[in-house]
């Protein structure tokens, strides 16, 4: 089992740039960005209350996550350029959780809405789903006042008046091959013509997702990795096996990190996933010698020769002491 672990966790390594040419914590903040814009459209949502718009429980209840959300964003955001280990962490998580939710939300909306395409397809009422009678009063096709499958003008004499035509409608009833669908179902309402680019754009987009999810968990992970690199003596002095060692809870009780509710909490989100945040891999090695690379602390020696007299004068193979001339004296 160690061995197939190990291979797992040789198969998906994080990602280190963000579309193959920006680095991850640009692409976390526009990530970030963009889940701003979309939980705008909360107090939108909100506002619409007092218009006297009517909004079903499910409506209400994503507008006020949405409005929780973005004030939560508002706190994070700024700690990406900061690489503060508690807060990229939740960050990924919350937008790991933000997801979750907004697929709950959208394949919510995705069954009555299909549910809506087959009720209009077979000439009936929408099924009670959540959110039906906001899309049966907004879509404009669904609860028709009158069961017909077409409409026909008929042109009569006007009562009189010889010269004047009156344009009367005459309703068909609807047929069988109308009604062919039956009881609005799910099935029948993917299964429509006119569902299927709805469907590839919604699996499109949740792909998407994914892959920033991947992206913003790599950067929490980076940071994470990038702290301990700088508080941690053991990455420093193991060149051997440093990358597939596990290394410390940044979080643990008695570092700064770990006092108080930010403690645990930290503690609690380095727990799930804990191979992933906190064991190494061999392509971090490039990560060893960044500090190096990039802070070059040179010793001072003095002026040049300092050292080769210092050791010459140890070794007694210096050059001879100079006479003192007492004649002058």
């Amino acid at each position: 089992m160690g061995l197939i672990s190990r291979y797992a966790h040789a198969a998906f390594q994080p990602p280190r740039t963000f579309l193959y040419f920006m680095s991850l914590r640009t692409g976390t903040e526009m990530i970030s960005l963009s889940m701003v814009f979309n939980k705008l459209t909360g107090f939108y949502g909100l506002l619409a209350i007092l218009t006297g718009f009517s909004l079903s429980p499910l409506q209400l209840s994503m507008y006020i996550y949405s409005v929780g959300a973005l004030i939560l964003l508002t706190f994070l955001m700024p700690h990406i350029r900061k690489q503060s280990p508690f807060e990229c962490l939740a960050l990924a998580w919350f937008y790991l959780l933000d997801s979750v939710i907004n697929t709950a939300f959208t394949a919510a909306f995705a069954v009555t809405w299909f549910l809506a395409i087959s009720a209009d397809a077979a000439n009936k009422p929408i099924p009670n789903a959540p959110g039906s009678g906001t899309i049966g009063d907004t879509a404009g096709f669904t609860d028709p006042k009158y069961n017909v499958s077409k409409v026909e003008a008929v042109a009569t004499p006007a009562a009189g008046v010889a010269a004047g035509q009156e344009a009367v409608a005459v309703g068909a009833a609807a047929t069988a091959a109308a009604a062919v669908a039956g009881s609005p179902s799910l099935a029948h309402g993917v299964g429509i013509e006119e569902s299927i680019p709805s469907i590839m754009m919604v699996v499109f987009f949740t792909l998407i997702r994914v892959y920033f999810i991947i992206v913003v968990m790599a950067y929490a992970r980076q940071v994470l990795r990038a702290h301990l690199q700088a508080s941690s003596s053991k990455l420093h002095l193991h060149t051997d096996s440093t990358a597939e060692s596990k290394a410390d809870n940044p979080f643990v009780v008695g570092t700064p990190e770990g006092e108080g509710w930010r403690g645990k909490l930290g503690r609690m989100m380095v727990k799930v996933g804990e191979n992933y945040w906190l064991a190494g891999s061999p392509d971090d090695e490039w990560v060893k010698g960044l500090d190096g690379r990039f802070n070059n602390k040179k010793i001072s020696s003095g002026p040049p020769g300092t050292l080769e007299r210092e050791r010459r004068a140890r070794s007694g193979t210096g050059p001879p002491t100079p006479s003192i001339n007492l004649g002058k004296l």
